[in-house]
């Protein structure tokens, strides 16, 4: 795994963290630790062993974060100076209360980019602590942690580091072997090397699977493809919706492309799917389904499910023999995996940087990496020995598959562009709304897409 860390594996991703990089080089950003520690009053900043301080940890109200809790005890103990305590808050609320936070003089001490917005928007609002001289005179090195160093050059801008990288996901396919199996289709590979493996076998294969009734508990569909956020979907299939000075520009496109013929062809693909092959549901299908029976995937009505590796986390209690499968070749010779690859962050206006970045180190361990994925429920670590542990967390399935997705979806992996992009989480609230219509056969690809290109344009320019 070390090796396999340190070879062209990460290629792709080291090129995506020098962009991120260059990217920001012209943004601003956090004051330092150091220039925090100066002007606070000395309430246990300045790492006075005697006095106790309390550091607040920001995460989604969800078990696959809020486990953190049970971590606290064995830290406390170690660190009798330190409390720790969790703030939580929706997914759909965590951009808007963490903003609510900070403007009334409450900011958390550590935090991640697990809302909509993303590592650009955060940074371009200057609301992170740089933490170089933290770093410095703690000594830290990744390697101590088991971090590739590339992984750490994703969230460092003209030298200066701005995140612990903590987890990294990527896009897999998920499927169902019992599905796969009562329609006598062999199994997807693992192998992204595997050329047969493409969209439009993935599309056969979906078709004999799907069964449409008007009895909802009995229809089934072969394939919910859900890669990527809505704005970076036409990429799998070659097509650019930005403009490549993205990555040079401070996170601002010059251009976009949203009402290219190219673009609009891209999304007229994956909406066949729905409307066309009718091999994946609706959006009101699905909701309805989630809405009796949960999660469509998890209930068994659909076949193959592509989206982020956090959908691996809860496969040991699915109720059918799943199974981990590549992301089919779409057209896009070295983009097929979306990169998630979610650092911890100590905010700007941090009362205690000191102690929440102890907070951190003490989360990078080995020993408490490999904790975390069995209490999260097999949360993918970024620590390489604890990674080995993830390969093997999941019941049934083999875990030289797991190894050999996660190999190839970083391999041909693209860092998610709300990491990326500044306002994403504006951006993504605009393709939500104006796609949605889309999604449920009200109006058509060429009537959204003029009126999508205008809006992004204005968000980006704000």
């Amino acid at each position: 795994m070390k090796n396999m860390m340190k070879s062209k594996r990460y290629a792709l991703l080291l090129a995506t963290a020098l962009t991120v990089t260059t990217v920001l080089a012209g943004c601003g950003g956090g004051k330092s630790a150091g220039n925090v520690a100066a002007g606070d009053s000395g309430a246990g900043s300045t790492g006075d062993p005697g006095k106790q301080v309390t550091i607040s940890h920001y995460t989604i109200d969800s078990e696959d974060r809020t486990f953190i809790e049970k971590l606290i005890p064995d830290f406390e103990k170690a660190h009798p100076n330190i409390k720790v305590k969790v703030e939580k808050a929706p997914y759909e609320q965590f951009d808007s209360k963490l903003q609510t936070l900070i403007a009334g003089g409450n900011s958390p001490d550590v935090t991640s980019h697990y809302g909509y917005g993303g590592f650009a928007e955060y940074y371009n609002k200057d609301m992170l602590l740089d933490l170089t001289d933290l770093i410095k005179e703690d000594g830290f090195k990744a390697e101590d942690y088991n971090i590739p160093e590339n992984l750490m050059k994703i969230y460092t801008v003209n030298g200066h580091t701005y995140g612990i990288p903590v987890n990294m996901y990527v896009t897999l396919m998920l499927y169902n072997k019992d599905m796969f199996d009562a329609a006598g289709v062999s199994y997807p590979p693992s192998d992204y090397e595997d050329k047969n493996w493409t969209f439009d076998r993935m599309v056969e294969d979906a078709k004999k699977m799907t069964l449409v009734s008007d009895d909802i508990a009995k229809t089934q569909y072969g394939v919910d493809f859900t890669w990527a956020e809505r704005d970076m979907r036409p990429l799998y299939f070659g097509a650019e919706p930005y403009s490549e000075d993205t990555w040079t520009n401070g996170g601002v496109p010059s251009e976009t492309h949203f009402d290219s013929p190219e673009v609009i062809a891209a999304y007229h693909k994956l909406f066949d799917l729905v409307f066309k092959d009718k091999v994946s549901p609706t959006s009101e299908w699905s909701k309805s389904v989630a809405g009796q029976n949960g999660d469509p995937f998890v209930a068994g009505k659909i076949g193959m499910s592509i989206g982020g590796s956090w959908n691996l986390a809860g496969a040991n209690d699915f109720p059918f023999k799943v199974g981990v499968a590549a992301v089919p070749w779409g057209g896009n010779d070295k983009v097929r995996s979306t990169l998630y690859v979610d650092p911890l962050l100590i905010l700007k206006d941090s009362k205690h940087p000191k102690e929440a970045f102890e907070w951190i180190k003490y989360l990078m361990t080995t020993e408490v990496q490999e904790k975390s994925i069995e209490l999260s429920g097999g949360n993918p670590p970024v620590n390489t020995e604890a990674a080995e542990v993830y390969y093997k967390h999941f019941d049934g399935i083999d875990p030289e598959d797991v190894k050999k997705v996660y190999e190839g979806a970083v391999k041909y992996g693209y860092e998610s562009y709300n990491h990326l992009i500044t306002n994403y989480s504006q951006i993504n609230d605009m393709f939500i709304n104006e796609l949605q219509p889309v999604e449920t056969g009200h109006k058509t690809l060429e009537e959204v897409m003029p009126v999508i290109q205008k809006k992004v344009t204005e968000i980006i320019k704000r």
